[in-house]
């Protein structure tokens, strides 16, 4: 099938890690470890960089990343959902060239851990079943299981989120729950993107990473962790 697109948002604006898709993390600028990942696949056809910034479009650029067009400033905000964003992308791309994204692929910059091998072994499980997307998903850990999740109540204690046997109240016997990891991954058709206005659809396929695979970004205190076990690999190889 031709026409798989790998789109990568990448704003400028950033609360949790500041101007962090430029930011260096174990020697090179975030953004780089996804555009790497998006070059190895062997199954992208085209990988466009979507960003309002014009110093994350001139990384962009250099890394070898196509840069189209420049996004709308309103879809660049704190709260602005990752839908709309996807959808200018691939709406923008078909009035301005008219290039059909027949499958989408969404790779946040904030999962550098995610490699080419990921991304295709994803896309071969979407190419091969009927669905609307897929999207990468890790287990759940046992204390974040929604049976062990607590709530908070209005008078001050909390209480189990889900009830459960406290009999079985084990880690080797709780069901198992799964999570998106970012998600690193998520791949939708057009049909699922444009007319069912979802990344999701109707059928939504997982793809299944690993714990050591699935390290998401998300504040100074993830940065350190990850940038940590990145220098201690890159002195052992």
């Amino acid at each position: 099938m031709n026409n798989i697109v790998g789109i990568i948002p990448a704003r400028g604006g950033s609360k949790g890690i500041p101007r962090k898709n430029i930011r260096k993390l174990a020697g090179k600028p975030l953004l780089t470890y996804t555009a790497e990942a998006a070059f190895g696949s062997k199954l992208l056809n085209r990988i466009i960089l979507s960003t309002e910034d014009e110093e994350i479009k001139q990384l962009g650029l250099k890394l070898g990343l196509d840069v189209p067009f420049i996004r709308p400033a309103k879809l660049a905000e704190d709260n602005t959902p990752s839908l709309p964003v996807i959808q200018h992308a691939v709406r923008t791309l078909e009035v301005d060239e008219n290039y059909r994204s027949y499958v989408i692929v969404v790779l946040q910059p904030t999962s550098p851990l995610r490699t080419s091998e990921h991304i295709d072994e994803a896309l071969e499980i979407f190419l091969s079943e009927n669905a609307d997307s897929l999207v990468s998903v890790t287990e759940v850990t046992h204390n974040m299981n929604p049976y062990s999740v607590m709530r908070l109540k209005k008078d001050g204690t909390i209480e189990p989120f889900l009830k459960y046997d406290e009999n079985k109240n084990l880690r080797q016997v709780k069901p198992v729950f799964y999570a998106r990891n970012g998600a690193a991954i998520y791949i939708c058709s057009y049909e699922c993107l444009i007319d069912k206005n979802s990344l999701f659809g109707d059928s939504t396929l997982p793809y299944f990473m690993k714990k050591e695979d699935s390290f998401d970004l998300d504040d100074e205190v993830d940065w350190f962790v990850l940038e940590s076990i990145l220098q201690k690999n890159n002195k052992n190889v």
